[in-house]
């Protein structure tokens, strides 16, 4: 059986300017980086911005498992089962960040004959767009330090500075430092830390801005520290808001690629779902509604994450309002979080399904509350029994969603034909009755009980245990007026609970809300549970121990 990477390599791509004929783009209105990338330029993005929308389809899924679910692998497919209905569809996805490339979970570029390619290029450097948040945001770091440094005319408290470096790459050693020591002339000696760039707040910004002027306007509120008067103190204060604007004047433009099907992708932006907000931007999303009669994208995690997020953060900044929802699970991962162990998770085993199907049961009840039309999918393995499918079918009709297999993995489009005629009634059936999308919590609500609201409504806890701390900082930030923002919750990815293990559905569970603070300029609150870390770690066999390139530039061990 050949690999992920084997079948990407294998590949013949067509130049980026012909796939994207079919959406009407002409040459001049992209800037390339080479071949098979582009960058929508600033007059295409000007000229289709009065076209009318198209639909709008996310794909979402269970919470992940090791046995694996394929949201990404989903999405190409689907978009490319679109195409060969004969429907003019585009998918809009985030793009990779190079620390789960080199730790544990690999690329994001999808898999088997539903990815999007370049491959290898996507997944390390693309189009240098992390590269560029990453210099924004420690350009920021050394301005602050060099502010201090140089006198401190703002009053900054050296001991409230909030705003940490990043860096693209799990580096767990970087998570608490010591920077300024040396001589007098190095710098004031203090406590520091790293993120990784998704967790950026400068990355959520990237997401979220309509335009430049947007994206410079977030920047400037961007808080980076407190003075010993306890006031907030900006970028805009410290005058870095156009240099950063000038490191992102490139980076805030989608790309433009491809899948292995001629389907055109439009990849930008790339935050984590447990740690920041989980989708592309806003900006590509919208693009591709212009482009195209149909839009697939996706929000990163489970739904308790991703979805949560992209409905309650993005579409309440943005305006949009997805037409369907498709949720994927696996056989496999349902079994596993009936408590079976990967290595047993091949054989048949119906009474295992029973027992973990109920994680599937509750992102249905979920996504239901916000009004959504759903389509479940399975992910289809080989491995995959009748009695066991069977049993997947019947369990979600009976629950009103609709359901469909995707055997996109093994056969690209054509195998997922079947999801795509579903999603496509799904979305007629839409617009029959108009959409009736709705957020989960309004504006109004405190801040306590916005986060008190995702945690009961959505992760099915008991309720809310706030850190001193934690609950001091959220008073504040009502009182600095940020009261009315969206709460981002950091969560692990493997719970609906904020505890990794508890797996399925679980129950009499109170989620632990360790920190808080606010990203004014993103224009969200973000609340830290359980032990949730926001620069991650290499595992003890890093996939980075796998990786080569041969002496013809060819890469190996990429996935």
């Amino acid at each position: 059986m050949k690999t992920d990477i084997q079948i990407a390599q294998e590949a013949t791509l067509m130049p980026i300017k012909e796939v994207v004929k079919s959406l009407g783009i002409v040459e001049e209105e992209l800037e390339f980086y080479g071949k098979y990338k582009a960058k929508c330029s600033d007059e295409l993005l000007e000229r289709v911005k009065d076209q009318k929308d198209g639909k709008l389809i996310l794909v979402t899924a269970i919470n992940p498992t090791p046995a694996g679910e394929g949201k990404t692998t989903v999405t190409v497919g689907l978009g490319q089962a679109l195409c060969r209905l004969g429907k003019k569809a585009v998918i809009a996805l985030r793009e990779p960040s190079l620390g789960p490339c080199f730790g544990i979970k690999g690329g994001a570029a999808g898999g088997g004959y539903s990815q999007v390619v370049p491959m290898e290029e996507l997944n390390l450097h693309f189009t240098g767009d992390f590269h560029a948040i990453t210099s924004a945001n420690n350009l920021l770091a050394a301005m602050l330090d060099n502010h201090i440094h140089q006198g401190n005319a703002l009053s900054i408290d050296p001991n409230q500075v909030v705003w940490k470096r990043c860096l693209d790459m799990n580096d767990r050693a970087l998570r608490n430092i010591v920077i300024g020591l040396g001589k007098k002339s190095d710098g004031i000696v203090r406590e520091d830390h790293f993120i990784i760039t998704v967790a950026s707040e400068i990355m959520a910004i990237l997401c979220l801005a309509n335009d430049m002027e947007d994206l410079k306007e977030r920047l400037g509120k961007i808080i980076v520290a407190y003075t010993y008067e306890g006031k907030a103190v900006t970028a805009e204060d410290l005058k870095a808001t156009g240099a950063m604007a000038a490191l992102l004047k490139d980076a805030i433009k989608p790309n433009l690629i491809q899948t292995l099907e001629h389907t055109p992708a439009l990849v930008h932006g790339g935050p984590f779902a447990n740690i920041a907000h989980g989708c592309n931007s806003v900006r590509a999303t919208k693009t591709a509604l212009k482009l195209a009669d149909y839009v697939v994208t996706e929000a990163g995690f489970g739904a308790d994450l991703g979805a949560e997020k992209f409905f309650d953060i993005k579409c309440r900044m943005s305006g949009l309002k997805p037409d369907v929802v498709v949720l994927v699970a696996t056989v496999r991962a349902l079994k596993y979080n009936g408590g079976i162990e990967k290595k047993e998770l091949a054989k048949e085993n119906v009474a295992a399904l029973q027992k973990g199907i109920v994680n599937l049961e509750k992102h249905i009840e979920n996504l239901k509350k916000y009004g959504v039309q759903i389509v479940v999918t399975l992910n289809q393995f080989v491995s995959d029994t009748e009695a066991e499918l069977a049993f997947v079918r019947k369990f979600c009709e009976e629950r009103g969603c609709e359901f469909a297999l995707a055997k996109v993995w093994e056969k690209g489009g054509e195998g997922g034909e079947e999801l795509a005629k579903k999603v496509l009634a799904a979305t007629a059936a839409t617009l029959e009755t108009e959409n009736h999308f709705k957020l989960l919590y309004q504006d109004t609500l405190g801040l306590k009980q916005k986060i008190e609201t995702v945690a009961k409504e959505i992760y099915g806890a008991d309720g809310v245990e706030f850190d001193p701390m934690a609950k001091k900082a959220l008073e504040k930030m009502e009182e600095m007026g940020f009261g009315n923002f969206p709460v981002c919750i950091a969560k692990t990815q493997y719970s609906l609970s904020d505890t990794p293990s508890k797996l399925g559905r679980p129950e009499n569970f109170t989620v632990y809300v360790r920190e808080a603070y606010v990203s004014a300029g993103a224009g969200f609150v973000v609340a830290i549970t359980g032990n949730i870390m926001t620069m991650p770690g290499l595992p003890k066999e890093p996939a980075a121990n796998r990786i080569d390139v041969d002496e013809n530039g060819k890469i190996m061990g990429l996935f």
